[in-house]
């Protein structure tokens, strides 16, 4: 459905007292991501993962690099020839207090992308309410007790849940899903991913989930890939559950280490890896990008940036010049669909 090919972007930004500065958001990112399929990317706050969000639902542009859905390449294409390849991919916005007009009625926030497509189509509006019925008891709410309401009449886990029925209101075959969650109570967020994976397997939508949660991305994308993404690099990727049981990247284990134990208090070991410092995006980036964190990094990680190669047979790929499987102690991640 989607091929990203080398996919990079760059801001430039000139401040007052920081001066002209240049952020290296995405640098060269490749996946596939196949119909029906899941792809997630992981990472800390500021690596990269909304703006790949925004590429691919068009909202923002990139650099270099190829973007091809449907194996058309959309780049090449004229703004108006675009419109309907990037009509078939939507975004479920991180926030769904911010995301939907607080002086309309879900009735209309519903109803007036349903009309633009009924007229882009041909068909009539008659039967628009009626649809947006449809969508509202397709994620679990009821119309009659919501249609009429407006936003801040709504809880949070209801507001996410008409967020994702208007993504789905013109019929799309990806759903690109922005920290769905990370907004909603802790109570509510398993209704809204069961939600997700019930769209992913009843309609074959194809989702791209983008989280700093591993345990939701393995819940998400079971059975699709995984891709670990630092300051705007992938530093490993694979299938979901071989990463998050073996991760060979140390950025990967560090994620995976900073998961809380839940057994009782325990003291990092040998594989249960220290809090990293904080992210400096001004630090060197000649070499390897996460060697001024790193644990293991050594001066030859600070001479040449490594590249995105196999790990032996598997389907594991990383960018480290010391790749170790070892197993993160403490770290109890459900299996998908538990």
């Amino acid at each position: 459905m989607i091929e990203a090919r080398g996919l990079t972007r760059t801001y430039r930004t000139r401040g007052a007292f920081t001066g002209e500065r240049t952020v290296h958001a995405l640098r060269s990112v490749d996946f596939i991501l196949p119909k029906g399929g899941a792809v997630s990317f992981i990472g800390e706050s500021g690596c990269g993962k909304t703006t790949l969000g925004k590429i691919l639902t068009g909202i923002e542009t990139f650099d270099g690099g190829e973007l091809l859905i449907d194996g058309t390449e959309v780049s090449k294409l004229p703004p108006r020839k675009r419109a309907p390849y990037f009509r078939r991919i939507q975004m479920i916005h991180q926030d769904p207090y911010s995301a939907l007009n607080p002086t309309r009625t879900i009735d209309q926030i519903l109803g007036d992308p349903l009309r633009m497509r009924a007229r882009a189509t041909g068909a009539g509006s008659s039967g628009v309410r009626g649809r947006a019925a449809e969508l509202l008891e397709l994620v679990g709410l009821e119309p009659d007790g919501v249609l009429p309401k407006y936003p801040h009449q709504l809880s949070g886990g209801q507001r996410q849940r008409v967020v994702i029925a208007r993504a789905l209101t013109v019929d799309p075959e990806v759903l690109i899903a922005d920290e769905a969650v990370s907004m909603i109570d802790v109570s509510l967020r398993l209704g809204i991913l069961a939600l997700l994976h019930d769209l992913r397997t009843r309609l074959g939508i194809s989702l791209v989930f983008i989280t700093h949660d591993v345990a939701t991305a393995r819940y998400i994308g079971a059975g699709g890939e995984l891709h670990v993404i630092y300051r705007g690099q992938v530093i490993e990727r694979g299938p979901t559950d071989d990463i998050i049981q073996a991760p060979v990247h140390p950025y990967t284990q560090c994620l995976l280490s900073a998961v809380p134990i839940m057994r009782g208090r325990e003291e990092p070991g040998p594989d249960r890896l220290e809090p990293l410092a904080p992210l400096d995006e001004k630090a060197p980036a000649d070499g390897c990008l996460f060697a001024p964190r790193c644990p293991f990094a050594d001066e030859g990680c600070s001479a040449a940036r490594p590249a995105l190669e196999q790990l032996g047979n598997t389907g594991q790929h990383h960018a480290c010049f010391h790749p170790a499987p070892r197993r993160v102690v403490g770290v109890e991640i459900q299996p998908a669909g538990v």
